[in-house]
């Protein structure tokens, strides 16, 4: 995580992120941690696809990642379970880069998320296939995960819902607002939903840039 030293690695990175949890639309406690999400456990997952970005020397464009979670109703009091799962088709190096973004050990908007894991299992690196359609995404991962989200239509019936004055550390400040179903089974953490909330943004993170 450090290129010499103390010092920290810079990096950046832009791709896709969409997500759903078994809240309904729209899930509040992700509007900001602070207040309740709809059930007495939150559960669901982030999908992220990095199509473009830099590790220090290392790219890791071409990559993606999907993390699980399992959090309380009230996601600031910490305690959360989550699971993380890399590409199998990224390189060593992509993996430990990927890895230290995600876990927050490289800084950025993953680092205040990282703060309220109180239980990660260790990384699985297995086939992640993304596949993005106006607006409609899908992630799945053999044997594990079967997703689907899509935006919501507003007048404008050709035109996505979108927010924004989100208190949200890793999405775009402007996400849209989508529905989702999921079947998720991982052996510690189990997702499954159908019509419930979603978003999605192209994120734009970077530390040291």
């Amino acid at each position: 995580m450090s290129d010499q030293g103390n010092s920290p690695t810079s990096w950046w990175a832009k791709g896709l992120l969409f997500e759903n949890c078994n809240c309904q639309v729209v899930c509040p406690g992700h509007v900001h941690f602070d207040q309740d999400c709809t059930n007495e456990r939150c559960v669901g997952y982030w999908a992220i696809r990095f199509d473009e970005g830099e590790f220090g020397p290392t790219s890791i464009a071409g990559t993606s990642a999907v993390i699980a979670y399992d959090s309380p109703r009230h996601m600031i009091d910490g305690g959360w379970i989550e699971n993380i799962i890399i590409d199998e088709r990224a390189s060593s190096d992509q993996r430990a880069a990927i890895e230290a973004i995600l876990t927050g050990q490289a800084g950025g908007p993953w680092t205040k998320l990282g703060q309220f894991v109180g239980e990660r299992g260790p990384t699985q690196f297995v086939p992640i296939e993304i596949e993005e359609d106006a607006g409609r995404k899908s992630v799945s991962v053999k044997g594990i995960l079967s997703a689907t989200i899509e935006h919501l239509r507003g007048r404008d019936r050709e035109q996505p819902v979108t927010f924004s004055n989100m208190f949200n550390q890793i999405h775009n400040p402007t996400q849209v607002i989508a529905t989702g179903q999921t079947k998720y089974d991982d052996g510690t953490i189990v997702v499954d939903t159908n019509g419930t909330h979603s978003l999605y943004s192209n994120f734009n993170w970077s530390v040291g840039k």
